[in-house]
């Protein structure tokens, strides 16, 4: 498969720059038996499987753009922050007075080997020094004055990352819409943007229309806007993203019976991943990182409740309420997923990772749906509309 395989025309004016006056006032592609319906997301209860089980992630968007201005007027040093630096994101997130994280650096030739320094409004003097290089990326070293932990630093510091096909500076709308409703854990610099359409009134009709919820936590990382690689799909390097594994809801995945619908594509991705992680612990009795082609590889037969189960049982055998592992997963045609019965999503960019996944679940009727979602002016990327897509064979 090469990535032209994969590839649409999606003219920038279908590009959702701004979001909607009302979060769940987007459209709602419903792809169900290899036949499309246009519907509005608060029709959503009403669209999903008798008692779903739904997924959400519960990762918060931090403000991950920091801006060094050397002297008044010039074009400021941007750091971007794309993660912690041999720590966890949690851990990281929670630190005091110093952390160190892998980031981008904008302007970078005016950047010398002097530290930078920012102050904040509240007092507190942040400070940024480069540690060392490792290809675009440098680890940069930040210090600061008071007791603040990062997460509050960055509050206080940074600007929120949007994406960087909506060719625009965030604003201060962004910092409440970027965001989900139910986000709660500090981590990540892209939003789970198939989970911006909740609001408090389809989380009311859903609990009447019989569906439960359970939330996990995978921290999106920049790389989920890499495009694929020209050529063959499997030469592209898959970014890693940290996941966490938690007694909780593990415990309220396997206690549901009924049907089970992913938020986004990092949930999706989330809950294969730790499939196959619970594969390899069965196989080799270690809980480890997975590959990106790992999954290819280990036992097909493994059913998820026996995987879970594994899991768990090996969470509480270590004592352990939760823990971080890391993810390079790639979802492409010809996978077969193991957790759920389809997905809420937005349409995705041409060429990307995320398409792949989309074209695992549905197969070759993906052109169908983005054709017909191009036809009836739906909105395209983060801010743009919604789809529930029931896999096939399952």
């Amino acid at each position: 498969m090469q990535k032209s395989d994969f590839e649409y025309d999606l003219p920038n004016s279908r590009i959702a720059v701004h979001p909607l006056s009302e979060r769940d006032q987007s459209k709602l592609l419903v792809f169900k038996e290899g036949m499309i319906r246009d519907q509005l997301f608060t029709d959503l209860p009403a669209q999903l499987p008798p008692q779903s089980q739904l997924i959400f992630n519960n990762t918060r968007v931090v403000r991950a753009r920091l801006h060094f201005v050397k002297t008044e007027g010039a074009k400021p040093i941007e750091i971007f922050c794309l993660g912690p630096h041999a720590q966890s994101v949690e851990e990281a997130m929670n630190s005091v007075h110093n952390v160190n994280f892998e980031c981008l650096v904008g302007n970078l030739k005016r950047w010398k080997d002097h530290p930078l320094e920012l102050a904040l409004e509240n007092g507190t003097t942040l400070r940024a020094e480069k540690i060392s290089r490792n290809g675009a990326y440098w680890v940069i070293s930040f210090t600061w004055d008071s007791d603040l932990t990062f997460a509050q630093v960055l509050e206080w510091a940074g600007k929120i990352p949007l994406p960087p096909y909506m060719n625009r500076d965030a604003s201060s709308d962004d910092v409440e819409r970027y965001q989900t409703v139910y986000a709660h854990t500090n981590g990540s610099v892209a939003a789970p943007t198939a989970g911006l359409h909740f609001t408090d009134r389809v989380f009311q009709s859903l609990e009447r229309a019989g569906h439960s919820k359970v939330e996990l936590t995978l921290h999106v990382g920049a790389g989920t806007f890499k495009p694929l690689g020209e050529g063959e799909i499997e030469a592209h390097q898959m970014h890693d993203e940290e996941i966490i594994l938690s007694q909780q809801w593990l415990e309220q995945y396997l206690g549901h019976e009924g049907p089970k619908i992913a938020v986004g594509t990092t949930s999706l991705r989330s809950l294969e991943s730790f499939h196959w992680i619970g594969a390899k612990l069965i196989e080799t009795g270690e809980l480890s990182p997975l590959g990106q082609f790992e999954a290819y590889t280990l036992n097909p037969s493994l059913t998820v409740a026996q995987t879970y189960s594994a899991l768990l049982d090996a969470l509480k055998v270590r004592g352990l309420m939760e823990l971080a592992l890391h993810t390079q997963l790639m979802i492409k045609p010809g996978y077969s997923f193991k957790t759920v019965k389809g997905i809420v999503t937005n349409f995705h960019q041409p060429g990307s990772t995320l398409l792949l996944l989309v074209s695992a679940g549905v197969g070759e009727q993906w052109r169908d749906i983005y054709t017909h979602a191009l036809d009836h002016d739906y909105r395209f990327l983060s801010y743009g509309d919604s789809s529930l897509l029931l896999f096939k064979g399952n």
